[in-house]
This record gives structure tokens, sequence and C-alpha cells, in this order.
């Protein structure tokens, strides 16, 4: 398989830092099923290795994730809907709970679950341009990828509130000075700042890491085993099948509450 055909590209950076590149940019690095697998496995192999000190996760230079795949949404039933989240919460549950840092390096948008995505990580990079919405009111669902948890650990449950039910865009500066992103650098060097962050966890012990980010975990089962229901109950309404319909003919959604 080439470079061109990997939905996630690994790569071993400086020994001890592995960088974790989502590859779909013609899906917009939205979180396909592809891309999902391929994160489970590569996050997996990345926790049995003790020679591993960081992680960053990015999406190259455009774009970071454009969030669910709305096209693979398509969910027969509640008991469907509640199975599509078994891979995906293990790697929510696997980012949150590693006993290893993982720095967000986000160029472009960040929306939905991509959003999701980069929240996960214990610390965010984001580059001038980039951009972040909690887009799921706008096709009929609630924020997942377990962002109702991180989201007011960062900014707080009033900030929080606003994104979550307004789903208006915040960009970069924004977010930095509300906390919820940790730096600001210019466009195109998100990534090279990322891996500098990286290096500084070498001269950290690992241990006390682990056991900071266990404690901090607390709290991410509840929401996403509610999540999982909220959202696979979502899946079967009409508001949703009638969001996912206006995204794709470039409309606004008329939604009627059923």
């Amino acid at each position: 398989m080439s470079a061109t055909d990997t939905p996630v590209l690994i790569e071993r950076r400086d020994g001890a830092t592995v960088i974790l590149t989502l590859n779909e940019p013609g899906k917009r690095n939205a979180l396909t099923p592809a891309i999902r697998l391929a994160l489970a496995e590569a996050i997996d192999r990345i926790e049995r290795d003790p020679g591993i000190r960081a992680v960053v996760v990015t999406g190259g230079p455009a774009m970071f994730s454009a969030g669910g795949d709305l096209t693979a949404m398509q969910v027969d039933g509640l008991a469907a809907g509640r199975e599509r989240f078994r891979l995906l919460h293990g790697i929510v549950r696997a980012i949150v709970k590693s006993g290893k840092p993982y720095i967000a390096a986000v160029e472009g948008w960040a929306a939905g679950a991509g959003f999701s995505l980069a929240l996960l990580c214990d610390t965010i990079v984001a580059a001038e341009g980039a951009r972040f919405v909690a887009s799921f009111p706008k096709v009929g669902l609630v924020a997942d990828v377990g962002l109702l948890h991180t989201l007011p650990a960062r900014v707080g449950q009033g900030r929080a509130r606003q994104m979550l039910l307004r789903a208006e865009p915040v960009g970069a500066p924004a977010a930095l000075a509300m906390g919820m992103v940790d730096e600001v650098v210019p466009d195109g060097t998100a990534l090279d700042r990322a891996l500098a962050l990286a290096r500084g966890f070498e001269g950290l012990a690992p241990l006390s890491t682990a056991l900071t980010k266990e404690w901090l975990a607390r709290g991410i089962d509840e929401v996403l085993d509610w999540e999982r229901s909220a959202q696979a109950a979502l899946f079967q309404t009409a508001d949703h099948h009638e969001g996912k319909a206006a995204f794709f003919e470039k409309r606004r959604p008329a939604f009627q509450g059923r």
C-alpha cells in the first residue's frame, strides 16, 4: 500500500516521538471507517512501546479533520447505532487514558468529530488560520467522541454551552483566549511546534505522566456511555436525515423536531 492509499501515516521522529497524520484529503480527513481502524491499530502499538514518549496527531498542512463521515452514517436501527461506537470509543479511551502525552497540531478546520479528536489530546497547537466548530446540531446530532467531557474541562460550562448549542466557528486567537488551545503559531508551523513540545517529554518521568493522565480521565466513561445511546437514537430521526440531505444539497436544513 502506497502512502497515498494509507489512511493514517505513521512516522517515528527523533526516536521517542510518533506522528500520526490523518491522510484522506479527498474526504477532508473525515473520520472514515478506514481512518478509525488505522488509528485504533496504531494507538495500540504505540501504547505497548515503552520507547515512545509522546504522540503528535495532525491532518497535514491544509486540514485537520472535517469530522464524521456523513456518507458512512447509514445506520439501520438502535442496536446498529450503538455498535457503531465500539471502535471509535476504543480510540477515545485509548488516547485519554494513555500513559503517553498526545499533542494535536491543527492547521485549517477541526470540525465536528475532528474538533472532538483534537480536544482528546493533552496539548493543542493551533495555526493562526485554524478554526474549530462543534457542528453536530447542523446535522441533527449531539456532540460525540468525548467532546462533552473535554470541552467543558478546558473552557468551563458557560463557554462550552455556547459552542455546543450554537455551532458557531471559533478562530484560533479566540480559542487561545478562552483556553481551548494551548498555543497559536504561524500557519504552516503547527507540526514543528508540536514536535518541539513532544521532545520536552523525554526529560520527564513517564510514570508521573501516566498517573496524572489517569486522574484527569475521570468522568470520560460516563460521557461516552451517554453519547452512545443518545447518538444512536438520533441517527434514526427525521431531523438527522434532513440535516444530512441539506449538507449534501448545500442548503439550509428544515428541522421539525422529529
